[in-house]
């Protein structure tokens, strides 16, 4: 893979995707809750919309399979993650809130295969693939096991209202996001990095 003077920092990278995973378990149920307000034809649409926007993003794989356009988008997807949780956050359980939420994550999956794509070829090493496919599973696994211990914790304190559950689990996605972006952006350096 073309670099564009940008070099792949392996460690922080790992903990990019294991904070990044550990955000999928931790969030995962918190859709069914802030998508309620919309009507089921709406995910026919965005589903035409996400595949149409995967179409042209492949078409862009000449261009943007670099090093440098791996990290732009990468953080681009993680900057709207973190809007969707901020927006979330100021308005929550609105039908504008929910079809923002909607909007934001159908961006994040158009962007998907590429970065599977665009990760395979930045890391180009069975081991280092290994140990982010590793991370990625252990994270998924204790942001499960953290969200439901989360939940539990509410509830012993008198919170049994899903809203509010996920409402305030957003408060915690918020402090992960945060995480994930800095270790997103310590992984990649400009120039050759130091041995």
């Amino acid at each position: 893979m073309p670099t564009d003077g940008w070099t792949l920092l392996p460690s922080p990278y790992i903990r990019y995707k294991l904070f990044n995973s550990l955000f999928l378990g931790l969030s995962v149920g918190t859709i069914f809750i802030i998508y309620k307000p919309l009507d089921p034809s709406v995910y026919s649409l965005g589903g035409i919309a996400l595949a149409l926007a995967m179409l042209g993003i492949a078409q862009l794989y000449g261009r943007i399979m670099t090093l440098g356009w791996f990290r732009r988008i990468s953080i681009f997807v993680e900057l709207v993650v973190l809007a969707m949780i901020l927006g979330f956050l100021a308005h929550p359980y609105t039908w504008i809130t929910a079809m923002l939420v909607y909007a934001g994550y159908q961006i994040t999956f158009s962007f998907g295969s590429y970065l599977v794509r665009a990760e395979t070829l930045a890391l180009d090493d069975d081991e280092l693939l290994r140990r982010v496919d590793t991370a990625k599973q252990i994270g998924y696994l204790l942001g499960m096991a953290l969200s439901w211990s989360f939940y539990k914790i509410l509830e012993l304190r008198g919170i049994t209202d899903a809203q509010a559950k996920v409402y305030d689990l957003h408060w915690l996605l918020l402090l992960v996001e945060i995480i994930i972006l800095a270790f997103l952006i310590k992984s990649f350096v400009k120039g050759k990095a130091q041995s």
